[in-house]
């Protein structure tokens, strides 16, 4: 009974609970996805559900002269045709920072695919073809496609009354943010270097190709309010902007993480929540949206191409004297997160390197292109692949190796970053270096075989182009940094809630948060994280939803630093309070209560000398300890809008990589036969999960350096390639060996000290890629992807 005191009986031996951090426990979720039995979002059913689809615009650039839904709304089975004019409050625009994007076309398209008009009808054909009967007339207008376009003294304005923080702070209202960064003197350190070298870069606009689609569920409640089943990264970001939409106070606006098909950035943004919820409340019936493949390239942001001029000077002996450089990124039709990639991209633009004089300006502009946002390496990944052809350049004219170069300017911890900022925690750049090299090299010509060419391992594969009389090998190296966590004085936080009880005799624990679940592996984290810090082997993951404090983004490489830091953060406070009702209730049957160290293993109270003292369901009885907390990192600042100093960032990663390609050099045509990465992850909670993360950022990486780019008509501003036949990603087929060298360096600041891992090898494969096939063909190569015409010439 409650408040029942028992006598501690059965006591043994305390141990260290099983499938705590440090261990590779298996994906609860794994064996679902690999049998094809795991629920997706676009898996979701409700009885006597709709099916929304939406119209979107056929033109990049237009004033909508006329907009005719009557055919629509006259089509059998149709419940609801909604446009602009039929947003139910006055906010109708929404966005991750600045509210700039419309719910619905605001009388003007502004980029090839926006959404003009929501369909809902009782199956998804019938919502197909009453768009198709929606008469749209445009009246077109000038498009701007590039920075001289959009800059241009009489351009037109994509927006033409901004209003936000970072319009009075640009040179241009076309440009969305602009971030210098000046440290030190680098006109005058430029005299003493005895080699000066520029080159021009050029990286191409590339996608998530997450393979689960955007979709979700929105059923109307009745207390007036709506529930989301949603595929997305960041629950309550998703709730900020939903609710103003449709006029409802938040706790009536209720969201519910449901399967994710992967995320990488694209689901930051909305994309049909806001759609699906105004036709359920329209029609008082679940609606159900999913994209197809065509409309997913059109549904979400992508990664910034981006324009990228760089100048390193270095001394004879190797040292670095000075960077200059100016990267322009495209932000397309809307800024979604266009500002803090701006941030990244500067702050983080020389590089791992230890340089005390830089000039630096990075920017993003606004233009007709496909709205671009977060993308996995965020910013970082634009600057890594250009000053990393800068460091191979400077290094050939210098007659040194790639590696010894980098090795002697690498940073390491106490290095000031051009922000000023001194880096904190370890910076082991030139150890990566070191062991990424010195891995053993795969053996030559693999294709060749007692019984001919294995045509399989060479450039061109299956297709049988080629049997290796024009391969040459190549091998380069990379090395990049990346920030972990939000940055720039944002508030990150992150909540957890924790509750212990007993439950059929056994002590179990529900952890509960916000967090997004999009394949990386947080909540087998974070069990893993309560079975150390309360020594209960059984542990329920509660599913995410919006009913427990945010969690933030499960972006910036920040999950297991925040929310499994708030895992930690509540359980410890947990723990105190078993232990304060443990001396409460058994503290005069040993003295240990009152002096000794005391943990939670096993089930039990222990000793640090592992003394049991109490099973822990008698310690609980029947009361149950249920706390919800927050977490946060130490501050961090916003860049000066001058000079780009401060201490804007938490935390950084790094990671290197060795890439060895064979080329077939009269076909254009390469065969990734290795990627190897050396990455300092600051403590691995989970090795196997590690491995995974770093194997998947770096093949993201080797997808843009050979054949990843969505293809922009540069006159009309419309997508050539919204479809996986034509838009291409690394199969199994291209996929090489991928060895990774796993360094564990504590950030004393960090939870376990641990370092966040999912973006720093997607930053320096691309480079590493480019590297091999230029030391393969002795060609510049100074754009990606990487297409047979520049290797061929042709």
């Amino acid at each position: 009974m409650a408040g029942v005191t028992r006598t501690p009986t059965g006591l043994t031996q305390g141990s260290t609970a099983p499938a705590g951090i440090g261990t590779s426990t298996l994906r609860p979720d794994g064996t679902l996805k690999v049998t094809g039995e795991f629920a997706y979002a676009s898996d979701m059913w409700h009885e006597d559900m709709l099916w929304g689809h939406t119209l979107r615009s056929t033109v990049a650039h237009a004033e909508i002269v006329s907009l005719d839904t009557s055919e629509a709304l006259a089509t059998p089975g149709v419940y609801a045709v909604l446009t602009y004019d039929d947003l139910p409050t006055e906010v109708k625009h929404y966005g991750l920072e600045v509210q700039d994007t419309p719910v619905l076309a605001d009388g003007k398209v502004r980029h090839h695919g926006e959404p003009v008009a929501l369909i809902a009808a009782d199956h998804p054909e019938t919502a197909r073809r009453a768009a198709a009967k929606i008469k749209v007339a445009y009246a077109e207008l000038p498009v701007l496609t590039d920075e001289a376009s959009a800059t241009a003294e009489d351009a037109p304005l994509v927006h033409e009354h901004r209003t936000d923080h970072h319009a009075a702070h640009v040179p241009h209202p076309n440009i969305v943010h602009r971030q210098p960064i000046v440290r030190g003197d680098a006109s005058s350190a430029a005299g003493r270097a005895d080699v000066v070298i520029t080159g021009e870069y050029v990286f191409g606009m590339q996608d998530q190709a997450f393979l689960g689609p955007e979709s979700g569920l929105a059923v109307p409640a009745e207390d007036g309010g709506v529930d989301l089943y949603v595929a997305t990264q960041w629950l309550h970001a998703d709730l900020r902007q939903i609710a103003p939409v449709l006029g409802l106070p938040e706790e009536k606006v209720r969201l519910t993480l449901s399967g994710v098909g992967g995320a990488f950035g694209g689901r930051e943004d909305l994309s049909m929540q806001i759609h699906g919820c105004l036709l359920a409340l329209r029609t008082g019936k679940p609606v159900k949206i999913v994209y197809n493949r065509f409309e997913s390239f059109f549904g979400h942001v992508h990664r910034h191409p981006a324009r990228l001029r760089y100048e390193h000077g270095a001394t004879k002996d190797g040292k670095l004297t000075h960077i200059r450089c100016r990267i322009v990124l495209d932000g397309g039709a809307y800024a979604s997160s266009s500002p803090a990639v701006v941030g990244n991209a500067a702050s983080l633009a020389v590089g791992p390197y230890a340089v005390d004089d830089v000039e630096i300006e990075a920017l993003a502009l606004y233009s007709n292109n496909p709205p671009c946002g977060a993308m996995r390496g965020f910013g970082a990944v634009q600057a890594c692949f250009a000053y990393e052809a800068q460091m191979d350049k400077v290094a050939r004219a210098l007659g040194m190796d790639p590696v010894e170069f980098r090795r002697i300017n690498a940073m390491e911890q106490g290095t000031l970053m051009p922000t000023g900022q001194p880096v904190d925690s370890p910076a082991p750049v030139a150890e990566l270096l070191r062991r990424v090299k010195a891995m053993p090299l795969p053996p030559e010509q693999q294709w060749e075989t007692t019984e001919g060419a294995d045509i399989r391992a060479l450039p061109g594969g299956l297709s049988n182009t080629t049997h290796g009389e024009d391969v040459v090998r190549g091998v380069g190296y990379a090395v990049g940094i990346k920030n972990v966590g939000f940055s720039e004085g944002f508030d990150d936080y992150s909540t957890a809630r924790v509750r212990l009880e007993a439950v059929a005799g056994e002590p179990v624990v529900t952890v509960h948060t916000a967090m997004a679940e999009v394949g990386q592996g947080g909540v087998t984290v974070h069990a893993q994280i309560a079975r150390t810090e309360l020594g209960v082997q059984q542990v329920t993951i509660h599913p995410a939803d919006t009913q427990v404090g945010s969690a933030g983004s499960t972006s910036a490489s920040r999950q297991t630093y925040m929310t499994g830091g708030a895992v930690k953060h509540t359980c410890e406070a947990v723990r105190e309070k078993v232990l304060r009702l443990g001396r409460e209730r058994f503290g005069t049957y040993h003295p240990a209560w009152a002096t000794a160290e005391l943990l939670l293993e096993g089930g039990k109270v222990v000793t640090d000398g592992g003394e049991a003292l109490a099973d822990l369901v008698d310690v609980l009885g029947e009361e149950a300890i249920d706390l919800e907390l927050e977490f946060r990192h130490r501050p961090t600042e916003p860049f000066d809008l001058r000079t780009g100093q401060g201490n804007g960032h938490v935390q950084y990663s790094f990671a290197a990589h060795r890439a060895v390609v064979e080329v077939d050099t009269a076909l254009g045509l390469v065969k990734v036969v290795e990627l190897a990465c050396a990455q300092d992850v600051g403590k691995a909670l989970n090795p196997l999960s590690v491995v995974g993360q770093i194997q998947g950022g770096t093949t993201q990486g080797l997808g843009v350096a050979v054949m990843e780019e969505i293809l922009v008509d540069p006159v009309t501003a419309k997508v050539r390639n919204p479809s996986f036949t034509d838009y291409l990603i690394p199969t199994i087929l291209d996929t090489p060996t991928l060895p990774v060298d796993v360094l564990e360096l504590a950030d004393e600041a960090a939870p376990y000290g641990l370092r966040g891992i999912g973006e720093a090898s997607t930053l320096s494969s691309t480079p590493a890629v480019l590297a091999a096939i230029r030391d393969a063909t002795g060609l510049e190569l100074n754009k990606t992807p990487v297409r047979p015409e520049h290797l061929t010439g042709t």
